[in-house]
């Protein structure tokens, strides 16, 4: 028979043994943060932590981590290696450590919808090593948003030329996604945003912008809640420069465009209108895109099968709905000569050759403009373009584009 007091001490033994298998568990578990000012796990006797901190931007487990500013910093050390891999295939992501140490980052945007695990270790002064490691995902797709914007970093553009975002998902909250959006000029002049629908915002000044002026968007989207639970991925600094004042004018009842340039006027051209069936639009259009030659085919603007002309010369768009100024080799050059009569299907026509050779009108107005270049048409029996097809808004009145500010 065992007595109480052997029977007791095997308890407590059974016991022990139990809370020292607990604690063995406990000191092998943790998440994977763990960290950070915890020091290198060798024996030794010391207890003394690590004074560097290490912080990774997308914390382990997230799943809609930024694609732009996700990276590693230490405070109270140095960096000694990061590395970072696509979880899963172990693809390594190249990266840039900072000079003295205490950053580092993807060398290139991540891509959405990504899984990525990040390790990083950092000594303090005393050479004690601290790590931490995340694994998370990048926001999706679906959850996130981006804007197609125009004009293009760089470019040297008219002075008409909008500055207009074409977003891929409805916006609903439209002041925060503009507030995170700044457009100024170097000439002074007060740029404010407008929004048609939920997809587009352009920004633009009251007046033409200043000829020579420079341009700076600055998109800070990164982050910004546009619609609920989708996400922006943008953050970048864009500028253009504002090219020589040139405004065209086309008038109607004498079938010519006078080409103006800071002030002072260049040449004046025999134009051709749309016909009495097929009337040009009336206001003032920003040239968009610029073709050395396209197709132009009737059944996409909707009128069946009236032409289709491979090869337009020196053609240049003036609505997304299909108004372009452009060559035009075809024309009768009998009776009546060019320039006497409105003959096109809503464009305006020049005379030019076949190929876009030779010295032409049409070819030397191509030369000679510049996309953001304004054309105003004037006395065609048709009504005003409308501000949302393409980049006019310059039809809409300064009080009214204001009030399509969301901020």
């Amino acid at each position: 028979m065992t007595s109480p007091d052997i029977a007791a001490r095997r308890a407590l033994g059974a016991c022990a043994a139990l809370m020292v298998g607990a604690l063995t568990l406990t000191a092998c578990g943790g998440s994977a943060n763990a960290n950070s000012g915890k020091g290198d796990g060798k024996g030794g006797g010391s207890s003394k932590s690590s004074s560097a901190t290490i912080a990774i931007s997308a914390k382990d487990g997230s799943t809609s981590a930024s694609i732009n500013s996700t990276g590693v910093k230490v405070s109270g050390g140095k960096l000694t290696d990061v590395r970072m891999t696509v979880a899963g295939s172990g693809q390594a992501v190249a990266g840039e450590m900072s000079a003295n140490g205490a950053s580092w980052k993807p060398e290139e945007q991540l891509e959405r919808g990504t899984k990525y695990q990040i390790s990083a270790t950092a000594k303090d002064a005393e050479g004690r090593t601290a790590a931490a490691n995340s694994i998370f995902t990048t926001v999706t797709t679906a959850n996130s948003f981006i804007g197609t914007y125009t004009p293009d970093a760089g470019t040297t553009v008219g002075v008409g030329m909008p500055v207009s975002f074409t977003f891929d998902k409805a916006i609903s909250d439209r002041k925060d996604v503009q507030s995170h959006i700044t457009v100024t000029s170097s000439g002074g002049q007060k740029v404010v945003g407008h929004w048609f629908g939920a997809q587009r915002l352009d920004f633009r000044p009251e007046e033409y912008w200043k000829a020579g002026s420079k341009v700076t968007m600055k998109i800070d989207l990164d982050g910004v809640e546009g619609a609920d639970g989708v996400y922006g991925v943008q953050k970048k600094t864009v500028t253009f420069t504002v090219g020589r004042a040139q405004v065209s004018t086309v008038d109607v009842n004498t079938q010519t465009m006078t080409v103006v340039r800071d002030g002072s006027t260049l040449k004046s051209i025999p134009i051709s209108s749309g016909s009495p069936q097929h009337t040009t639009y009336n206001g003032q259009m920003v040239i968009s895109e610029k073709f050395r030659q396209t197709r132009m085919n009737s059944q996409t603007v909707g009128l069946g099968g009236e032409y289709d002309i491979p090869d337009v010369p020196d053609a240049m768009r003036l609505t997304t709905s299909g108004t372009f100024i452009h060559g035009n080799y075809w024309y009768n050059k009998g009776n009546p000569p060019f320039g006497r009569e409105g003959t096109s299907h809503g464009c305006v026509g020049l005379a030019d050759a076949q190929g876009a050779q030779g010295d032409t009108p049409a070819h030397w107005f191509f030369d000679n403009s510049l996309v953001g270049d304004v054309v105003i048409v004037k006395n065609s029996p048709d009504k005003t373009v409308s501000p949302d097809n393409g980049l006019n808004g310059w039809n809409m009145a300064w009080s009214e584009w204001v009030a399509g500010s969301a901020v």
